[in-house]
């Protein structure tokens, strides 16, 4: 099993462009760039909104009645909506797009230092996308097998439209995310301290990103710390974002969109399975949170851990 951890193609030429701050200071400049990121989401998800609430015809109604009650219970069901869902994932494309605008302009910094290598981009994708759907499907017949889901048939309530709008928006959320949190804030720390300090911090960070979502645990954060350690290591291993940024998509696509489960708190009515979650087995299938925070994602994440680690890294 391989315990070392050499710099990647990525960190190394990061470094040769700009060498590394104190860690502090970087994780400073991750906190103005992650606000800088969403701030810039806001942007983008407005006029989307305007239009969801202009076309709303019980928004419109309480308005032209004056019913604050009335306008406050549409704009909550707007909110959970299927159509805001997508808004908001697309939104994520600022991750991106500011992420490398700073790394470009501020730090001197190639998209390959991000991980954005060209030579066999397609194929690593098609394998990331390939492993997460397996993963994720194993953590979920674990969970079936133990009693803890039932999968109880078809959904009524799937689209084949609202399901292409979801995977186009998992696959800029799940880049998005890969981008800040791997090909920008793991490189940045890599640069000036041990790659084991840059994977488990930046794991961290990435797992406290999501300390407001509904129904989060000790568990379902362990689980999404153990998470950010797989694709910070998976991110290593091969090379490139590409196939974490896959893997990351699809992961968070399979389990709302397809087996119809919580997505780190979040629900969706469009499904192709409709699924169900034993009460008193939140240990197993994660409760309100979904499989996130449940014991068959963390026996899954850690068997991942293992092969990544007696895997060679790619030349």
């Amino acid at each position: 099993m391989d315990l070392q951890l050499e710099r990647p193609e990525a960190v190394i030429k990061a470094q040769e462009k700009q060498k590394g701050m104190n860690w502090f200071l970087e994780i400073l400049v991750f906190v103005l760039l992650f606000f800088v990121c969403a701030f810039a989401q806001i942007i983008i998800t407005l006029p989307g909104e305007l239009m969801l609430i202009s076309n709303n015809v019980n928004y419109q109604m309480s308005a032209a009645a004056g019913d604050l009650d009335g306008m406050a219970e549409a704009a909550r069901l707007i909110g959970n909506s299927d159509l805001y869902m997508v808004l908001a994932l697309v939104s994520t494309v600022a991750m991106t797009a500011v992420t490398l605008l700073f790394c470009r302009l501020i730090q001197k910094r190639k998209p390959d230092t991000l991980g954005f290598v060209r030579k066999g981009g397609g194929r690593e994708y098609l394998i990331g996308l390939a492993a997460g759907f397996a993963a994720f499907t194993a953590a979920v017949l674990l969970c079936v097998l133990t009693g803890a889901i039932r999968i109880e048939g078809i959904s009524e309530t799937f689209g084949v439209g609202m399901f292409l709008l979801f995977l186009a928006g998992y696959m800029i959320q799940g880049m998005g995310e890969e981008v800040l949190c791997r090909g920008y804030l793991m490189v940045s720390i890599g640069r000036r301290y041990p790659m084991w300090v840059a994977v488990f911090s930046n794991a961290f960070i990435f797992a406290a990103l999501h300390l407001f979502n509904n129904g989060i645990s000790v568990l379902a954060f362990l689980n999404l710390t153990l998470f950010g350690v797989f694709a910070s290591l998976y991110f290593i291993k091969r090379g490139s974002i590409w196939g974490i940024g896959a893997f990351h998509s699809i992961w968070n696509l399979v389990q709302g969109n397809f087996w119809g489960l919580s997505v780190s708190g979040g629900t969706t009515q469009c499904s192709v399975f409709k699924s169900a979650v034993t009460e008193g087995r939140d240990i197993l299938n994660g409760g309100a949170f979904g499989p996130e925070g449940g014991l068959a994602v963390t026996v899954v994440l850690l068997a991942g851990l293992l092969v990544l680690l007696r895997k060679k890294r790619a030349v």
